[in-house]
């Protein structure tokens, strides 16, 4: 497994940026995206609602607390 680092350019509430993210919390957003029926920018912007730190790490949270949520929901 690489931890390589990789600029995801995005929209967030109509402003594009970017985001330093591992390629592995890439594609889990993608999943996370796709499974809500939402755009990643959407699932993005959304996230950035909520957020009172740094971008990358608020999504690497996010990404954490979806797979607990869903771990804590297949042992009930």
């Amino acid at each position: 497994m690489t931890g390589t680092i990789v600029k995801h350019s995005v929209r967030i509430a109509g402003h594009q940026t970017s985001i330093s993210l591992e390629q592995k919390f890439w594609t889990i957003l993608q999943e996370i995206a796709l499974r809500e029926n939402v755009s990643i920018n959407k699932l993005i912007t959304n996230i950035d609602a909520t957020r009172s730190g740094n971008m990358s790490s608020t999504l690497r949270l996010f990404v954490l607390e979806d797979l607990e949520r869903r771990l804590s929901s297949n042992m009930d």
